[in-house]
Formats: structure tokens, sequence, C-alpha cells
């Protein structure tokens, strides 16, 4: 027998040697924007061509390598060396957005060109924002009519959704802040996404992303107040940012407040000390007692950890209630706050699952220690109430209320016969 193996067969290497040869090949850009550019110079500004060359090509050219490359040609007219200018060496096209003209009829169109390619050929959707987070970055390399275009195109592709709030992070760049570029685009942008959409559209996309309480970083920290920004914003007619701004600052105190009141809580400060903080703060902070009573509520059922059973966490919540009482009386001095602090109870007990069956019994302590008058509860019963969970609570609270109207006609009745 031969103790000599059987040689295994092996793989020459040849192949791989290829491989890696042409991979490197096509890598190199310049066949490809060679290609773009032609079919951009053939289509010219007829914008609706230029999106039937882009679906067509994307069969034949390499997309998916070269997306950067692409972008930049559509915006640029070619390959944008760092810093923003144009590649010298590079084959370059007039017919792109940079050369189009500034209105909002043609960024509109641009816009349509970006969505359509992006919609048919999904992948390059995550190259994009890539390419706009990279294209602000090189604000300085532009020119100012450069600028405009783009600040136009992003906001109307933010409105429609084909773009991430989070490219937004580039404009908080130490160097475009520091030479004012940042807040100058950001006017330009949010004109254009508020014009295409509303100031709701823009909060709840910043809110999405965490960027709604960061737009103050468009200027250099010297300048970070609310009266510069609402200054800045509400001269270049954005009122409806500005107002935006003082909701998100306001809330910010909110939360601050929010955070002491939980804390003096639950250090057993004394409530006649709360009060007197909370009753201080209502003046100093111009926060109304509607929104004060809001923050209490909160407050004193964040000091709780809930039993997950229905018929303990009713048991659970009066008692914390009842505890809490004159807190929460110190804050309901007018019909408006009581009515207040009652759709704050059906919000909380619809958002939260095991307090639904508990509702009645909460208003009903409430109405026992004087917290809210059956004013404030026929109102609410009758017009006041909100949707979530109506029908339920309305229900737990019919023969409540039938005992209320009724005291009431007795109490009625009563006051006529001592006036006879």
């Amino acid at each position: 027998m031969s103790n000599q193996k059987q040689q295994k067969p092996t793989l020459t290497g040849q192949r791989f040697k290829t491989r890696k040869r042409d991979e490197k090949e096509r890598f190199d850009p310049t066949q490809f924007q060679e290609s773009v550019v032609q079919g951009l110079n053939q289509t010219g500004t007829d914008l609706e061509a230029v999106a039937k060359f882009l679906d067509f090509s994307g069969a034949k050219l390499d997309y998916r390598r070269y997306a950067e490359t692409l972008f930049d040609i559509l915006v640029a007219g070619g390959m944008l060396a760092p810093g923003g200018a144009l590649s010298d060496d590079m084959t370059r096209t007039n017919f792109c957005l940079f050369t189009a003209p500034e209105d909002v009829k043609t960024m509109k169109a641009y816009a349509q060109v970006f969505n359509k390619l992006i919609r048919r050929y999904k992948y390059l959707e995550k190259g994009f924002e890539e390419e706009i987070k990279k294209l602000l970055l090189f604000l300085n390399g532009f020119s100012e009519s450069e600028r405009n275009k783009l600040a136009m195109l992003t906001g109307i592709l933010l409105a429609n959704g084909n773009l991430s709030a989070s490219i937004l992070s580039s404009l908080f760049n130490d160097n475009l802040v520091k030479e004012g570029l940042s807040p100058a685009f950001a006017v330009k942008l949010f004109k254009s996404w508020i014009s295409e959409k509303d100031i709701n559209s823009v909060a709840a996309s910043l809110r999405k992303v965490g960027m709604d309480n960061r737009l103050m970083e468009l200027f250099p920290v010297n300048k970070r107040s609310y009266d510069h920004f609402s200054k800045y914003f509400t001269d270049a007619e954005l009122k409806e940012l500005s107002d935006f701004a003082r909701n998100q600052q306001s809330l910010g105190a909110r939360k601050e407040l929010q955070k002491e009141l939980q804390e003096q809580m639950s250090q057993g400060v004394s409530f006649k000390e709360i009060i007197a903080y909370g009753k201080e703060e209502i003046k100093k902070s111009s926060i109304s007692e509607q929104m004060m009573i809001g923050i209490v509520w909160t407050s004193v059922m964040s000091l709780v950890e809930w039993n997950k059973k229905e018929e303990l966490v009713t048991e659970q919540a009066i008692k914390q209630l009842k505890q809490h009482s004159p807190l929460l009386k110190a804050f309901t001095t007018q019909g408006l706050s009581e009515l207040t602090l009652l759709l704050r109870v059906q919000d909380y007990c619809y958002d939260n699952i095991h307090f639904m069956k508990a509702f009645q019994k909460i208003v009903l302590l409430l109405y026992k220690v004087e917290v809210v008058s059956e004013e404030a509860i026929l109102k609410w019963y009758t017009k006041a109430h909100l949707a979530k969970g109506k029908s339920v609570f309305l229900e737990q609270m019919k023969k409540f209320v039938e005992w209320l109207k009724n005291a009431e006609e007795e109490s009625e009745s009563e006051e006529e016969t001592d006036g006879d």
C-alpha cells in the first residue's frame, strides 16, 4: 500500500487574479461619468426626458457602485472634489441643478427627477441621503445661487418624505455656523418645506429624529438664545419657525419643572413649600394654572409603581390622590383648571389600560375632596370630554351625573320654596 496520499485538486488562483483586476477597473468612474454626462447633454433641460434616461440607464450602468458620482453629476454637473469644487480632469455637463433657473417650479421638477429615480432604484435611497449630507458640508464651496437651489430642493424633498430630517445635522458643522451659512441656508430650506406642506410637517419630522430641540445649534454658542433665534427667523418671514422654537423651549421648561416637583415630592418636602414653589414658577415662567395642574397631575402619578391588577390599581390611585389632594386643590382655583384636570385624568386612564375602570372612582374622589366642582364635571360630561375612550367613561359617569343633576334641581327647588 502506498503511503503517499492522493493530492487534492487546488484552485490555480488565475481566475481570482483576473477578477481582482476586473474589479479594480470597474471602480474607475470615468466611463460611468461620460455615459451619464452624454445622456444629460442629449436630454438638455427637458426634465421628463432626463427622468426617462435615468430610468433606462439603470439597467446598463452600475448605479449601486457609482451612486455618489451619479448624484454629483445631477446636482453640480460633474464629480465634486472635497470642499465642493468640480474635479478639473473629468467630463462635465451644463445641464444640472446648479445651472437650472432659481425658481420653485424648476426645483419641484428636479425633486420629481430624484423621486422617480429613487423609487425605481430603491437601493439609492441611503446613498442619496449621504450625498445631501455631504453637499450641505460643502456649502462654502458653492455660490449663493447654488446654495439657494440646493436649499429649495432639499426643503421640497423633506416635505414629501423623500429625505430624513437627520440630514440637517450637517448644518451644525462649526465652520458653516461660524460663517453664518447654516441659518441662511435654513431660511430657504424651511420656507420651501413650509410652502410645500406646513409647520406641523416640519415639527413631526424633526421630532422623529430628535432634531426638534437642536435648531439653536444653527447659531454660534454666544447667539444661542430664543430671542436671537426668534428675531432672525421672524425678520426672514418665518414666524412659524420662531413659534415652534418657543413651544419647544416651553416644553423643555415644563419637563424641568415636572422633574423638580417629582423630586420635591419624593424627598418629602411639605405641601406648603411645594405649593409656594409652584405658584412662584407660574409668576416667573408665565405658566398658566391649566398648564401647572397638568404638570402636578403627571408628577403625582409618576411617583408610584402601579400594580398590574385593575382592582388593586384603583385602590392605589385613590390612596395616592387623596394624599396629594392639597396639591391638586392649590392649582385648580379656576373652572378651566378643573376641566383641564378632568381631561388629564381621562387621557391618563385611556393610555394606561389598567386604569380604564378606575376613572369614575378617581373623579368621585376629586369631587369629594373639593378639587373639582359639579359644574366642571357636568361640562366635561356634556360637551368638553375627549374622544379617547368616550363611550366607556361616559357610561361609567352616567349614574353619578344623574345624581348631580337631581341634586342641583332639588337645591333650586328648595331655594324657590324659601323665597316664597
